[in-house]
This record gives C-alpha cells, sequence and structure tokens, in this order.
C-alpha cells in the first residue's frame, strides 16, 4: 500500500492514533467521506496481536464500511456459535448464534489479528487515509484546553500534525489516557493468560461443531480454543494473577490448565506448537471520560475487560464507526460538539459496562455459564444453552437493548458496577427497527 505523497502534511481533518481495528475503522470510515485523515501506526504490520474471535455484528459493520467481500476473501474460518464445556466430566452446551431468532446475523469468523488487522489498515488507506506505520506518537498538542495536534517521529525525524480531531486508538499506550490521567485499574479479580498457537490441526477430531470457539471452565480460570486457520487453532488459558505467579514453570501450568478440558484435548489431537507459551497481563481497565475538547477515544484505550465472549474487536469498530460518525457531522457543525461526544461517551460506556456486566456474573458462578444463567433465573436444564433467545443474543454483542431480559437482570446488579454513575445510551445500533417491531407485536398478542 503507497503512503501518501505528502507524509508529512502538517494540517488534516481527524488525525488516528493507532491502526488497529478501532483506528481502521475510524479512518476508513471518515475518508470514505471525504475527509482529510492522518493514521499513526508504531508498529509495521503485520504484527502479532492477541484476540482472533469475532461477534455476529462485525460482518454487519464491515458490510456498512464496504469491506466485508475484502475480508472473507481470505477464506477465515467461519463461526456459527460457542460451546461452553465443564472439566475432564465433559458436561457441555452449544448457543448457535441462529438461536437470536430471524432477521439477525447467524455467522461471523475466525481470524489471526496480524492477518486481519493488516487487511482493515490497507483498506483504511485505500479509502484515502494516509498511514504511516513506525511512527511513534510523543505529546498531544494541547491549545487553551483542547487538543489541536500530536508530535510524533517518524523515519528518524520529528514532526507536529494538527487537526480538528485527535482519535485515540492507541490502546494500552492511549496518549489520551496518560496525558490527562483518565485510566483506572479494576479493582476485581486481575486476571492473565497463558497461551500458544498450534498447527496441524484436524477438525475432524473436534467433538463440537467445526469453527465454533470452545470455553471450557475448570476451577481455577478458563481456557478458549480458537480456530484461526485451516489447520491452525490459538489455545489460551485464562486465570487470576496470583495463580500465575504462584506457578515454578508456566508451560506447565498451561499444559496442566488445558489439559482439564476434556473436549478441548480432543480437539487437539495430534496438533503441534508452533509459538512458545506467552503470558498476557493488565486484563482489565476503564476511563470515566472518553471524549473531551478536540478528541475520543475508541477501542480498547477507553476500556479493556478480558477476552472471555470474544467481545473485543466488536466493541473496538462499533465505537470507531460511531466516534468517525461523530466527527463527520462535528466537522460540520462544531457548536454540537458539547452534547454529541455526551451521547458518543454514553454509547461507548453502555456497551462496555454491558460487556464487564457479563464477565463479572460469569466470574461470580465460578466460571460457569450455566451457574451464571442459573443466578439469572433461566432454565438451564437443555442441552442447548442458547435455546433461550436472550441468552444468545447478549453473548451475540446484544448490549444497547433493555428489552434483553438478562441484559435487565445484569443491569440490575449494583455490585457489577464499573463507571461512576452514567445515563446508559440504549437503542441496537443494529436491530433497533427489529426490537420495536418485535416488541409491539408481543404486545399485541
Amino acid at each position: 500500500m503507497a503512503e501518501s505523497a505528502q507524509p508529512h502534511a502538517t494540517r488534516f481533518d481527524v488525525i488516528v492514533i493507532g491502526a488497529g481495528p478501532a483506528g481502521s475503522t475510524t479512518a476508513a470510515t471518515l475518508a470514505k467521506e471525504g475527509r482529510s485523515v492522518l493514521v499513526l501506526e508504531r508498529r509495521a504490520f503485520p504484527r502479532f496481536h492477541i484476540g482472533e474471535s469475532m461477534l455476529p455484528p462485525t460482518m454487519l459493520i464491515l458490510k456498512e464500511m464496504g469491506a466485508l467481500e475484502r475480508v472473507m476473501a481470505r477464506g477465515y474460518p467461519v463461526k456459527l456459535g460457542a460451546e461452553f464445556t465443564g472439566g475432564r466430566q465433559g458436561r457441555f452446551g452449544r448457543i448457535p448464534f441462529a438461536g437470536q431468532g430471524p432477521g439477525r446475523q447467524h455467522a461471523t469468523f475466525q481470524t489471526e489479528r496480524a492477518d486481519y488487522d493488516k487487511v482493515l489498515c490497507d483498506f483504511a488507506g485505500d479509502c484515502g487515509a494516509t498511514v504511516l506505520h513506525e511512527a511513534v506518537v510523543g505529546d498531544l498538542v494541547i491549545e487553551d484546553g483542547r487538543v489541536v495536534g500530536v508530535q510524533y517521529e517518524h523515519e528518524g525525524g520529528t514532526h507536529t500534525a494538527y487537526a480538528s480531531y485527535v482519535v485515540d486508538a492507541a490502546g494500552r499506550s492511549s496518549k489520551a489516557a496518560q496525558t490527562f490521567g483518565l485510566r483506572r485499574s479494576g479493582d476485581r479479580r486481575r486476571m492473565v493468560a497463558v497461551f500458544r498457537h498450534f498447527g496441524d490441526l484436524d477438525e475432524s477430531r473436534n467433538p463440537g461443531t467445526e469453527g465454533d470457539i470452545q470455553i471450557g471452565e475448570h476451577l481455577d480460570g478458563w481456557v478458549w480454543a480458537i480456530p484461526i486457520g485451516k489447520d491452525r487453532i490459538s489455545v489460551g488459558a485464562c486465570m487470576p494473577r496470583e495463580v500465575l505467579q504462584r506457578a515454578e514453570d508456566r508451560e506447565a501450568l498451561y499444559t496442566d490448565h488445558v489439559s482439564r478440558v476434556g473436549r478441548i484435548q480432543e480437539r487437539l489431537a495430534g496438533t503441534r506448537p508452533l509459538i512458545d507459551v506467552t503470558v498476557e497481563t493488565d486484563y482489565m481497565y476503564y476511563a470515566d471520560e472518553v471524549a473531551g475538547p478536540g478528541w475520543f477515544m475508541v477501542g480498547d484505550s477507553g476500556c479493556f475487560f478480558d477476552p472471555i465472549f470474544s467481545a473485543g474487536v466488536f466493541l473496538a469498530m462499533v465505537t470507531g464507526r460511531r466516534a468517525a460518525r461523530t466527527i463527520g457531522t462535528l466537522l460540520d457543525d462544531p457548536a454540537l460538539e458539547t452534547g454529541l461526544q455526551q451521547e458518543y461517551s454514553r454509547f461507548y460506556k453502555t456497551g462496555y459496562d454491558m460487556y464487564a456486566r457479563l464477565i463479572y456474573a460469569y466470574y461470580e458462578a465460578g466460571y460457569s455459564l450455566r451457574g451464571l444463567l442459573k443466578n439469572a433465573g433461566f432454565d438451564i436444564s437443555g442441552d442447548e444453552l442458547g435455546d433461550n433467545k436472550w441468552v444468545a443474543r447478549l453473548v451475540s454483542g446484544d448490549f444497547w437493548n433493555p428489552r434483553n431480559v438478562l441484559v435487565q437482570y445484569l443491569r440490575g446488579q449494583e455490585r457489577f458496577d464499573t463507571f461512576a454513575e452514567f445515563e446508559p445510551l440504549w437503542g441496537c445500533p443494529f436491530y433497533e427497527d427489529l426490537n420495536i417491531a418485535e416488541e409491539a407485536e408481543e404486545l399485541v398478542s
């Protein structure tokens, strides 16, 4: 992908820090509207990044962006549901995405993030954004309390670029969080992940459904198994930080945890490790402010709440898309900034808050989805956990729908509060018309 003929121009409509899914989605959306966009990414792509499993509405975002055909041409494994399985005794339940009901997206995909992120970044460039790799952002440029640009280093030179808005999509390295002291650590159970990738995967050995993510529970944490290619799979063990700290041998600890989930062990038969055991830490943080004069945070820059239930990339892209649309409006009418930024913040926090509540409830139930649903008053006697549409919808990303009875239950649990008190912004960004019609039909009947 060719970079701009004037890569170090000093004035843009928008500067985006970070070219992951949140940043690339923001940049592509604005560039397709004819806005001038500079994307500053500190690493060269492709680059490794943990996180490989998508939720169904991700497909709808890609379709709206015009990127779906390009993404699906990569041949990623198709994902039709999620399996939640116990330990060696092997009790399991499957949530098929079709359980959401008609009119909703029933399929998504698994991917290796190094490839997926590059596809999205290249797409943003092809839409007209100027993308600079190995560009290290230093300070935000602030004038009269407003962010008006950034300083950065690229190809041995130091540069300053100005814009009407700066979008922070830098994840854990968030410049806005650092500059304004916004980041808060989650004070609940701090989890870490130990993972590796395996090759020579043969899905005929999978005791479940080909393409599904498997989530395995045991006393000390949970295990994921995600096919990321035709013959490759990612397997990780999530555990409280103190469990890892007590371990003398991380590889032995990893092997022990994975061995506790029989159905995942079956799926791994005949595979071989492709990478060393790797550790990811710092799994929970958040910010109560995600937008301010001249700036927005999107995706992981503002919040990260553990990889369980696979919502990370989905939330990154949906907040990036929302921020881009908000900025597009503000570029035409700057007088709307305060109100629209407040609306964006409510949208952002509503989505992440609901995701956090789902995670907290899962952990409180002892890493058990069945236990979570039992606590919420659901019938869990069937083999198919997704028989109830509300369950299938929530694990598919139904975070902005107050009609969902599981959302209602989780919102009512004050012990799961994370953010400072805020007013949720309800209204599903994908299925609101369908939800309204469904509610009206139920009232009539």
